[in-house]
């Protein structure tokens, strides 16, 4: 379930407060229950997959995809897994954990593990967001932010898109106010 860190250390858990200090900034949360069948929980709880079992886990949250489709008009959609024994895996984290924004929506539906996004408000203040299993975030266009791994070593994520090259990063410079 979803959290809000702030950059003193206070923490927000509560998901409908959590959800109204999101939608200052157009992000949208909702928590939906991961799968729940046999299958999904071995699947969620293995290293790495592969690609045939990906697409069994997306098969498992396929009406995720087709509500979103009717909702928002997304095309595709793929499963992003990482994990701690991953090849470069430092390089490939470090071109998303410097403050961003991209040209098209960032959704991803946490499936297992969790990870950290960080938000820049209009005040220039900023907070971190810890996303975990069953959690649905779409950061709209042009949002400042990161994402971060922290101390988790595991993510399950389905990503949905409008358009795959919407998500190069534009980094912004920013200086962020966690360290």
């Amino acid at each position: 379930m979803a959290r809000i860190i702030f950059s003193d250390g206070k923490e927000l858990k509560d998901l409908p407060a959590i959800q109204n200090r999101l939608q200052r900034l157009g992000i949208a949360l909702r928590h939906w229950p991961a799968p729940s069948s046999v299958r999904s929980h071995e699947l969620m709880e293995k290293q790495s997959l592969s690609d045939v079992e990906k697409e069994e886990l997306l098969g498992e949250v396929q009406n995720r995809f087709e509500e979103l489709q009717r909702e928002k008009g997304y095309k595709t959609r793929d499963m992003v897994v990482i994990h701690e024994n991953i090849p470069g895996l430092p390089d490939m984290l470090a071109k998303f954990d410097k403050i961003h924004l991209h040209t098209d929506d960032e959704v991803r539906y946490i499936l297992a593990g969790r990870g950290y996004f960080g938000f820049v408000e209009a005040s220039g203040a900023q907070f971190l967001l810890e996303v975990a299993a069953g959690d649905y975030i779409n950061v709209p266009a042009n949002t400042e932010h990161w994402f971060e791994m922290k101390d988790s070593k595991r993510i399950k994520a389905v990503r949905y898109f409008i358009d795959t090259s919407g998500w190069t990063p534009v980094y912004t410079q920013r200086e962020m106010a966690f360290g």
